[in-house]
This record gives structure tokens, C-alpha cells and sequence, in this order.
């Protein structure tokens, strides 16, 4: 059993031996999962989040192929030094995951504070353009030179308005656009791809789901809701060779939620 809870996947491929990663946002949930799949498929992964006790635990879970370093994802004193910490780690880096992201209102957008608007834009959307724009400029990364892949974590709530998420699926629908805007202007050193869940069973989703999971993942077709290691799965697979032929795509994971008419 894995330290969010979801059970890793058996034997997987080894697509990532000799690659090197790092991973925004993966103390616990989503990213967490995503580095597990990525360290178990032979990666090394450097993981970024806000608490360093946090990143502790999550690190020891990992194993020895993982590192952390602690700080906010829109400081650029921090993304520096998770660049710098990475070149001298590992030399070089193959896949950035831009995981972190924030969502501290609930409500309309009618009545939305527009000083919390501007915060999730800082870290959803700058942040996403931000890191990216680092790792490139960052000359003992070669990132550009190994081919390297970014993969960002978007929401479907970037493609269908759900009630009180209205600034969050704004700025989800902003890191979409980016994506395919960078997949273009990157190509083809460069691959940009990203993934777009639906409610996955994790503390930064609860509120859309605790105390009624029955019902909300009644109305999946099929039958649950997401599990982190569904969306490291595609992670994994858009970061890989495996994908090869692929960039500018926003990867749908909804359980076919889409198809039923509906965010649940």
C-alpha cells in the first residue's frame, strides 16, 4: 500500500532508467502518486512542495532515488534552487511535471475575491509557464538537448464549468491552452502534454466528494471515482517513449464522466 492510500502498480516497465525528473507539488495526492509510478518505472524524481516535514515522509516512502526540496512554487528564489539542487544531482533533466496548484475559494464568480483570482493564477497558471521557462533557461540541465518532456496537470473542470470552481477551472483552462500553445512553439525539441481528471480521491479534492462518495461516483459510468495512480498512469505514459508521437494533447480523465453529461 502506498503512503496516499492507492496500491502501486506490479512490475511495471522500466521507460524512465537513466531519466531524470522532477515533480511540483508531490508531498502527497496526485504528485505523490506520479513520482511513486515514475521512481518504480527507474526514474530518479526530485519532488517539490510547501512543508518540509512533508516532503520528509514522502521522500522516505520513495526510496533512494528521490530528493526533495521545500519552498513555494511561485517563488523564483525556490525554483532556483530546485534547478540548481537537480544539475547537481543528476546532470541533466528528461521530464518536468508541473503538478502544483491551488484552489482556496469556493463560490460564484460573481461575488469571487479577485485578490484570491490573482493567487491562483500565480501558482496554476505563472507558475506552470514559470517552471517551464527555468528549466529550459537552465543551461546544466540541457533540457532542450535530452529531448525533454513536460507534462502538466490541468482539471476537467477546464473543460466543463462546475458549481464554485469557477476560478479554479479558469486557470485549469488556461494551463490547457498553454499546453498546447508550448507544444507548438517547443516542437520538436520539446514534448508538452498534459492531463485533465475529473474528482480523484484525494485531501485537495474532499470537499467534493467526503461524507457522499456513493452517490458522486454513482454518477461515473464507471462505477468510482479517480485514484492518484490513475492519473500517474497517464503521467507516465505521456512522459514516455511510449508517446513519442505525441504533444499538444490534453489527456480527458473522467471515468466517462464526459459522456454521462456531467462533473458529478
Amino acid at each position: 500500500m502506498a503512503l496516499d492510500g492507492t496500491h502501486s502498480t506490479p512490475n511495471p516497465a522500466q521507460r524512465f532508467l537513466g531519466k531524470n525528473v522532477i515533480v511540483t507539488g508531490a508531498s502527497r495526492g496526485i504528485g505523490l502518486a506520479i513520482a511513486r509510478r515514475l521512481v518504480e518505472e527507474g526514474a530518479r524524481v526530485l519532488i517539490t512542495a510547501r512543508r518540509q516535514d512533508a516532503l520528509d515522509e514522502a521522500v522516505a516512502s520513495l526510496g533512494a532515488n528521490a530528493l526533495a526540496v521545500a519552498g513555494h512554487a511561485d517563488d523564483p528564489e525556490h525554483r532556483a534552487e530546485v534547478l540548481d539542487t537537480a544539475e547537481h544531482h543528476f546532470g541533466g533533466l528528461d521530464v518536468l511535471v508541473n503538478n502544483a496548484g491551488i484552489n482556496p475559494v469556493y463560490g460564484p464568480l460573481e461575488t469571487a475575491e479577485l485578490d484570491a483570482g490573482r493567487k491562483i493564477f500565480e501558482v496554476n497558471v505563472w507558475g506552470t509557464l514559470a517552471w517551464t521557462q527555468a528549466v529550459l533557461a537552465h543551461p546544466g540541465l540541457k533540457f532542450k538537448v535530452r529531448r525533454g518532456t513536460v507534462v502538466n496537470v490541468s482539471s476537467i473542470s477546464a473543460n466543463v464549468p462546475a458549481p464554485g470552481l469557477g476560478l479554479y477551472g479558469v486557470s485549469k483552462a488556461a494551463v490547457s491552452h498553454l499546453t498546447r500553445t508550448l507544444s507548438m512553439e517547443l516542437a520538436p525539441e520539446i514534448r508538452v502534454n498534459a492531463v485533465a481528471p475529473a474528482v480523484v480521491k484525494t485531501r485537495f479534492a474532499g470537499a467534493l466528494y467526503e461524507g457522499r462518495e456513493a452517490a458522486v461516483a454513482a454518477s461515473y459510468p464507471l462505477g468510482r471515482l479517480g485514484e492518484p495512480s490513475d492519473v500517474a498512469s497517464a503521467v507516465a505514459f505521456l512522459a514516455s517513449c511510449d508517446a513519442s508521437w505525441v504533444t499538444g494533447q490534453v489527456l480527458i480523465l473522467d471515468g466517462g464522466l464526459g459522456n454521462a453529461g456531467g462533473l458529478g
